[in-house]
């Protein structure tokens, strides 16, 4: 009965917003949009889903604890002070229309119970990038989009030297293409929940490559604190999140969400027998 009331509720307020009864004032680019700035110019990106604003509010999540500090933080980085620095929200404020049902109402019912925190600490006077960049597949209705979006996205880094910075069982571009078209592959290896215990470290790691490299980050929670630090420092960062997850998914023709074998792997004995030998090539730093 909860779950049936929550649905009616949250149907009820959407089209209240979706009728302009009431007013959204959150602006959000569409994903091609995101993806032709990032390709055109040089700015950094730190992206905003469900779980941030969990966090943002006070509570755990699986991977992070919740701390004030944390929470404050959040609200800093999603008010949009920078130019450079691109923040993506999902863009759900113009309607999810162009999901399939399942993330239609989960997405409704985030709505129904964050909308009046983004508008809190949104920026008014900002159009935010799209996080759906980085979540190109599953939530989609209309998967055609799809391919044209991931060989954009390869565009971001073709020719780059990367440094990817992730977990310990991420593997992103492992067993697949996502990276072919940089110029070179390094990596930074950090706790694959907490992170943000370790985030002093993890900064004096990226600090230590030149400005030229561009930095992808799939650290959750903490990746928007290492992609403000960086930026400052002068760094392109982009958070890509769980792109990796959706290119396999997109790559299987998944219908539903499939958890992947790699996300399995951790420790090196354990990727020397998954065949991963490139990988720990590429691992010139671990923060565990």
């Amino acid at each position: 009965m909860k779950d049936v009331l929550k649905e009616i509720l949250s149907n009820f307020v959407y089209w209240l917003y979706r009728k302009n009864i009431l007013k959204n004032h959150i602006r959000v680019q569409s994903v091609d949009e995101t993806i032709e700035e990032l390709i055109r110019t040089d700015k950094s990106l730190v992206r905003f889903g469900d779980g941030e604003m969990v966090v943002l509010r006070g509570s755990d999540i699986k991977l992070q604890k919740a701390s004030q500090e944390i929470a404050d933080g959040l609200k800093r980085i999603i008010s949009y002070q920078y130019d450079g620095l691109m923040v993506s929200l999902q863009g759900i404020f113009g309607g999810v229309e162009g999901y399939q049902e399942k993330s239609r109402k989960f997405w409704k019912e985030h709505l129904f119970f964050y909308r009046k925190v983004y508008e809190q600490y949104c920026n008014p006077d900002r159009i935010y990038a799209n996080t759906s960049f980085s979540r190109f597949y599953y939530v989609f209705e209309d998967k055609r989009p799809c391919k044209n979006w991931i060989e954009k996205i390869k565009r971001i880094w073709m020719g780059k030297d990367i440094v990817v910075v992730e977990g310990t069982r991420t593997h992103n571009g492992v067993g697949n293409d996502l990276f072919e078209l940089a110029g070179s592959v390094e990596r930074i290896i950090c706790p694959s929940s907490n992170a943000m215990r370790v985030l002093d470290k993890i900064i004096e790691a990226c600090s230590s490559y030149s400005t030229d490299r561009l930095f992808l980050l799939s650290l959750g929670i903490t990746a928007k604190f290492v992609a403000e630090e960086l930026f400052l420092k002068g760094y392109r960062v982009i958070d890509i999140g769980n792109l990796d997850m959706e290119y396999e998914w997109y790559l299987q023709g998944s219908v539903d969400k499939v958890s992947l074998p790699k996300h399995g792997v951790e420790g090196k004995e354990a990727n020397l027998a998954a065949g991963y030998t490139e990988y720990l090539e590429q691992i010139k730093r671990e923060l565990i």
